[in-house]
């Protein structure tokens, strides 16, 4: 696509106003940036950015052209010497022209941050040497409808890209921005590109049914073709009838021992259970026989969270009823039917959601059995109601009478044929009693008691860890998981909680916010502060001896455990640190041993941090009582400048979580945190992030997250309609990912060790 000529301007509080075809629409358009003059400020970091003449220029024949170094974080940034006004003009969006000159897709990740520092964060995915007009819109019923989608297909026709929402404040400052940035993570090899024409445009008008019978019987994207979509049930029991025959046939990958360890490799000494030994200099699994053993899986294969919302909700206000002493949060719990006695009283609650679908069953159809409840959502356009699983309905369709059971027995020979060696966290308790494929069992800690916040507090706030609440329900969790693993030695180990909400450590102040927090309130009201009260009561002998070292003005030690708020809090840094260490300590700890206690023989794997969250001090406490550290990894790979650190540490670590997508061959909406141009690219990149764990000598495994995609209308928790699956919503398993597992997981033992 061609633009009309468009003045450039470093500091633009007036525009210029040209028209450009977008899609089937006009739209107005002002100029931001088109390079053919110095901008007002740009800085880089790790990286190289120059305004250069180039044949790639949209608009006039300069472009901005960036090298980004093989880095954890990129970043080249573009200020305004006067706040950029993009307000005032309507409904809009914010448009530039890229060129990817790379041997490889790039994505690309793109911050708009105002004066006050609030930002929000996109990104998009452009394939090697090509080229694309991405668009973030900004304003209008696109930018601020709440649907219930992590993102909503676009509201106009158009050949343009939009960027995924990543995160952010929806309540973004558009007449006071003060830069732009362009971003790369995590990147293992050089990458280039060619920036153009930054542009403000208004939003072409809206198709009025974007959002409307968006799903279609199936639960599959209604308006796009892609080649694995279904179209009769006919068609859906022949492709399960061709993939059972090809199951049968496979032999699945060779030298492996009857637990998917390495039969032709080193036996070492067999214990009956999973355990970890470095061998040289990398460490391993060992299997219960004693063979290496390396962990490639998939998490979450299981009924839980696959249900999307339909609209609906009931008055009768028992289904929202909650026992405390309930172990499973919501997310983790299979579809709940909705009681006869209360569906008299159901009504519409959101007519938007319930308008995205062409069909939804009646409760006395065959397959009206796989509607649920959800009590609680964790974001979306409803705060409770009913759910409906297409992935269910699909199974019974596909399998007929005793579904469950073959979906029991085809996803085992699936994970076989592929080269799977074990299932990784979440899944499903119907696998627990197998004999067949390890995995890894979990819980969640949840319950009444007490909290603290890290200011960060994405899934929840932490707990207190202190009190006595918390180590009850810690028993509690981990005596109900005891029963359902049984002893099994085909249970590898254990992961308790997932991606806790530790701190950020960007500054001291984030980093140790949840001991802050505790400080502020009072003792009678928080176990946590009066257990750092005492603490600090044992290293301080009077309170004045605690004001000189923190530059406080504390008039007693009861004044202190009353609410103490510290304003500066650089001299009390090492104290913070002292006091987050035995939290964290305390938390480890108590999981520890509460699952020594019940299950002996069984490895306690960790929380599976997520890698925004994970302080010195946490990582020390995890260290001194796991059995093998846990991270979710969502990057291109195991980038050597973040991950390195582990060899110092020497002790066996796994990647809980990781992924790629793609809205190319899907029909859904958003790819997923880790982008690919199209199917064959992600498989690509599977191989690739899987071939950085394979080669790092402190890794032991990695799990990919999920087994199935989600909904295109999103998962009833939270929302999220990512193409991270292998199989589709149909039961539909991608070719390219399942060749790629082939590719890497058939060879991936004498690669390890080295053959």
């Amino acid at each position: 696509m061609r633009f009309g000529h468009l003045l450039c301007t470093a500091a633009l509080s007036a525009f210029a106003v040209t028209t450009a075809v977008v899609g089937e629409g006009t739209a107005n358009q002002w100029p931001v940036e088109s390079f053919e003059s110095v901008p007002a400020k740009i800085e880089a970091r790790n990286a190289t950015a120059n305004i250069v003449a180039s044949k790639k220029a949209t608009d006039g024949s300069r472009a901005l052209a960036i090298s980004f170094e093989p880095r954890v974080d990129d970043v080249v940034t573009l200020s305004f010497a006067k706040p950029l006004d993009l307000g005032g003009r309507g409904d809009v969006n914010l448009a530039f022209d890229v060129f990817n000159d790379s041997p490889m897709s790039t994505q690309i990740f793109f911050n708009i941050v105002d004066v006050d520092g609030r930002a929000q964060r996109r990104s998009a995915a452009i394939p090697a040497q090509g080229s694309a007009t991405l668009y973030a819109v900004l304003s209008g019923f696109e930018a601020s409808v709440q649907t219930g989608l992590r993102e909503i297909p676009p509201g106009w026709r158009s050949d343009d890209v939009k960027l995924f929402w990543r995160n952010g404040d929806r309540g973004l400052d558009l007449s006071r921005i003060a830069h732009i940035s362009f971003e790369l993570e995590a990147i293992t090899t050089p990458r280039k590109l060619v920036i153009d024409n930054i542009r403000l445009r208004s939003n072409p008008a809206t198709d009025p049914f974007f959002l409307t019978e968006i799903v279609d019987r199936f639960g599959q994207a209604a308006k796009v073709d892609y080649p694995i979509k279904i179209h009769s049930e006919a068609e859906l029991k022949a492709a399960a009838a061709k993939e059972l025959a090809e199951l049968a046939a496979s032999k699945g990958p060779p030298e492996r021992s009857r637990w998917g360890g390495w039969s032709a490799g080193p036996t070492l000494k067999g214990t009956g259970f999973f355990r970890t030994e470095k061998v040289d200099g990398k460490w391993w699994l060992v299997d219960p026989d004693g063979h290496l053993f390396f962990s490639s899986g998939i998490a979450n294969v299981r009924m839980a969270n696959l249900e999307t919302v339909t609209g609906y909700d009931f008055e009768d206000p028992s289904v929202r009823k909650i026992d405390p002493e309930e172990l499973t949060p919501e997310d983790s719990r299979d579809v709940v039917p909705v009681d006869p006695s209360v569906r008299g009283t159901r009504f519409l609650a959101s007519p938007l959601r319930r308008s995205m679908f062409q069909w939804l069953p009646a409760y006395d159809d065959p397959l009206g059995d796989h509607y649920g409840y959800r009590r609680t959502f964790h974001q979306g356009a409803l705060e409770h109601g009913e759910v409906y699983s297409f992935y269910k309905a699909n199974l019974e369709r596909r399998y007929g009478d005793g579904y469950m059971k073959k979906w029991r027995d085809v996803t085992l020979s699936r994970m076989r044929d592929w080269g799977m060696t074990s299932f990784g966290n979440w899944i499903d308790p119907i696998y627990y009693d197998n004999q067949e494929m390890p995995y890894f069992a979990n819980g969640w800690i949840i319950g009444k008691f007490k909290t603290l916040s890290s200011g960060f507090d994405y899934w929840s706030p932490l707990p207190d860890v202190y009190d006595p609440e918390f180590k009850r329900r810690a028993r509690l969790t981990i005596e109900q998981i005891a029963r359902e693993v049984k002893g099994s030695p085909w249970c590898v180990g254990v992961f308790v909680d997932n991606e806790k909400s530790w701190g950020r450590t960007d500054t001291p102040r984030y980093q140790y916010a949840a001991v802050l927090d505790a400080l502020a309130r009072p003792s009678t009201d928080s176990p946590a502060k009066a257990a750092f009260t005492k603490m600090l009561q044992g290293k301080y002998k009077s309170i004045g001896a605690l004001n000189v070292a923190w530059g406080t003005q504390y008039s007693s030690w009861d004044n202190f455990a009353a609410g103490a708020k510290i304003e500066t809090i650089d001299p009390a840094i090492p104290d913070l640190s002292w006091l987050f260490a035995d939290y964290a300590e305390t938390y480890f700890r108590t999981v520890r041993d509460e699952l020594k206690r019940v299950m002996p023989d069984h490895m306690y794997m960790g929380v599976r941090m997520a890698e925004w969250g994970m302080p010195a001090e946490v990582t020390k406490a995890a260290l001194k009582y796991s059995d093998v550290l846990s991270y979710n990894v969502y990057r291109e790979t195991i980038h050597p400048e973040s991950w390195d650190f582990l060899k110092k540490l020497d002790r066996p670590t796994i990647i809980g979580e990781f992924h790629i997508g793609s809205t190319s061959d899907t029909g859904l909406y958003h790819p997923g945190l880790v982008i690919g141009v199209d199917q064959a690219d992600r498989a690509r990149m599977y191989e690739q992030y899987m071939n950085s764990v394979l080669d790092h000598p402190m890794m032991v495994g990695a799990h990919w997250f999920q087994y199935i995609d989600d909904n295109v209308t999103g998962r009833a928790y939270d929302g999220e309609n990512y193409n991270v699956g292998w199989v589709t919503n149909t039961d539909m398993p991608y070719p390219e990912m399942t060749a790629s597992a082939r590719r890497f997981n058939y060879d991936l033992y004498r690669r390890r060790f080295g053959n």
